[in-house]
């Protein structure tokens, strides 16, 4: 418990801003050991073609005035995680396609080949805390395989480290885990058991890493569909 404390406490990201916006949405990347260079690749660049999509650039743009702000970041060990892509608010075409020219421009960098979920959980959670002050948050995880280093996932959502933040994942079950289950056994059950947090949180399944993209789109499209864009008088504007 004190290392999950401590852990909290010294993740080093960058300072909020003042203006506000109705979304915090944190994406979290993994680049594990599990994940190769061509499924890095395909990660970012569906990440990217994700948020190009007319109809999520429509759901973000949905209330002038009021944008959602994202942040980018990978992962891997408890000791890695690599900020892509600081808070921005996503006001217009332009700065949408600003955030997806660098994606597609990120190079991988050396990571440690463990994975640290929970460390990738306190990281976002932190990270959204000093973020812009939104009426709402959001953190997505992606990952393909289940955690094997400290701190552990669940001990976060247990122990209330969350709070009221919500989690959701998009998890990558490659073609022959779906046939065979490896020694993970049921990856998209791991995730839903240890892992999403806070109301209405949900997993979304990518059939591979060639996957990722259409799974990526559809897992922003109910998230900017259900919170809180249906909203016609915001709520007070609060911080985790």
């Amino acid at each position: 418990m004190r290392r999950i404390l401590a852990l909290l406490l010294c993740l080093a990201v960058s300072p909020a801003t003042a203006d506000p916006c109705r979304l915090a949405l944190a994406l979290a990347l993994d680049v594990s050991g599990s994940v190769d260079a061509q499924e890095y690749r395909l990660q970012l660049d569906g990440l990217a073609e994700a948020l190009s999509d007319p109809d999520v650039e429509a759901a973000l743009l949905a209330i002038p005035g009021a944008p959602v702000g994202i942040a980018v970041y990978e992962w891997s060990s408890s000791r890695f995680q690599r900020l892509l892509q600081d808070w921005v608010l996503i006001e217009d075409r332009p700065t949408l396609k600003a955030l997806t020219n660098r994606l597609r421009a990120v190079e991988r960098e050396p990571a440690p080949q463990t994975t640290g979920l929970g460390a990738a959980l306190a990281y976002g959670k932190t990270l959204i805390d000093t973020g812009p002050a939104c009426w709402d948050g959001t953190l997505d995880v992606s990952g393909d395989g289940e955690n094997n280093d400290w701190p552990e996932p669940r001990p976060l959502r247990e122990e209330g480290l969350l709070g009221d933040l919500r989690v959701n994942a998009l998890v990558i079950v490659l073609e022959a885990e779906t046939e065979s289950r490896n020694e993970s056994g049921d990856l998209p059950a791991y995730f839903r058991a240890n892992v999403i947090h806070g109301p209405d949180a949900f997993v979304e399944v990518a059939r591979g890493f060639g996957d990722y993209a259409r799974a990526m789109r559809r897992k922003l499209l109910k998230e900017l569909a259900t919170r809180p864009v249906g909203l016609l008088e915001p709520a007070p504007p609060h911080r985790y």
